[in-house]
């Protein structure tokens, strides 16, 4: 069965790389969000929302390597792939994006 599910392609090394941008790109959002509303004195609840974000962003760059192994023993291997928390940690990161982005605009303008 495993023959049928693994491909000798590069999908699992596009799929690793996929994941690094998109924690370099929540890391970055958070970082920078942070950053302007600290020198624009909005509330620190939409500060705090950024530097989640930014966290969030630092905890899937880290764990990249790890899923990248796991990935690869369940594709050889014939078993399912998960990545649940992965996935939850990327939405909980984004939606912290949204909710600085607001109150950062609701009080900068």
């Amino acid at each position: 069965m495993s023959a049928e599910i693994w491909d000798p392609g590069l999908q699992s090394e596009r799929t690793r790389l996929a994941w690094v941008r998109s924690a370099v790109a929540l890391s970055t959002a958070g970082l920078g969000g942070a950053g302007l509303s600290m020198r624009h004195g909005v509330p620190l609840p939409a500060v705090l929302a950024f530097a989640l974000a930014a966290l969030g962003g630092g905890v899937l760059l880290v764990r990249t390597g790890i899923r990248f192994r796991r990935v690869q023993e369940a594709l050889h291997g014939g078993r399912p792939l998960d990545h649940g928390a992965d996935a939850l940690v990327a939405w909980l990161g984004t939606l912290c994006v949204v909710v600085g982005a607001a109150a950062f605009v609701l009080c900068v303008a």
